[in-house]
């Protein structure tokens, strides 16, 4: 599977980060409210963005979200195999511009994303801090299912207990029109 495709939907296109892409994606990820209920609050900054940015760059896979209509990148996500099981491939890392959150953004990326994974795995795992009710709820929203897998991951310096999503082809998500 190409883990940087490029992707495109009625509103946005999804496209390989690139180390030029550095500005535009900071200028979307610089709002505190942003990382709020995340384990890194800091991200924020430009400093510790830069290091998430570089990890994208140097493990591949991080695509960038753009909006078709303004060109303007709003955000970026990434797929990953690193913690995934056999027939598996994970979505991760994802953000969105607050001006974003609560419309169809979020459904839509994933449903690209998706989409794409499926064709070559069983199923698509997201990982995701037990504490981050928002990021949690999307994806309740968008049907995935929580597992009894939990994994602890070590994020600014410290332990933070992840639990994992799934969801597979006969998700409603995938289904014209929903």
């Amino acid at each position: 599977m190409d883990l940087q495709p490029t992707l495109a939907g009625p509103n946005i296109t999804l496209r390989p980060v690139e180390r030029g892409d550095f500005a535009a994606l900071h200028a979307a990820a610089a709002d505190p409210e942003l990382w709020a209920m995340h384990p890194a609050r800091d991200r924020w900054q430009e400093a510790q963005f830069r290091a998430h940015f570089d990890t994208w760059l140097m493990r591949g896979g991080g695509l960038a979200i753009v909006e078709k209509e303004s060109g303007r990148m709003i955000g970026a996500s990434c797929y990953s195999t690193e913690a995934a099981g056999e027939g598996e491939v994970e979505i991760g890392w994802t953000f969105l511009a607050r001006s974003h959150w609560g419309g169809p953004t979020n459904r839509e990326v994933k449903r690209l994303m998706i989409g794409h994974a499926l064709r070559f795995f069983d199923r698509v795992i997201f990982r995701v801090a037990r504490t981050n009710l928002r990021s949690r709820g999307a994806l309740e929203k968008i049907g995935a299912e929580l597992t009894d897998r939990v994994m602890v991951i070590d994020v600014a310096g410290a332990p933070v207990e992840h639990v994992v999503y799934a969801i597979g082809p006969g998700a409603p998500l995938l289904r014209e029109g929903t």
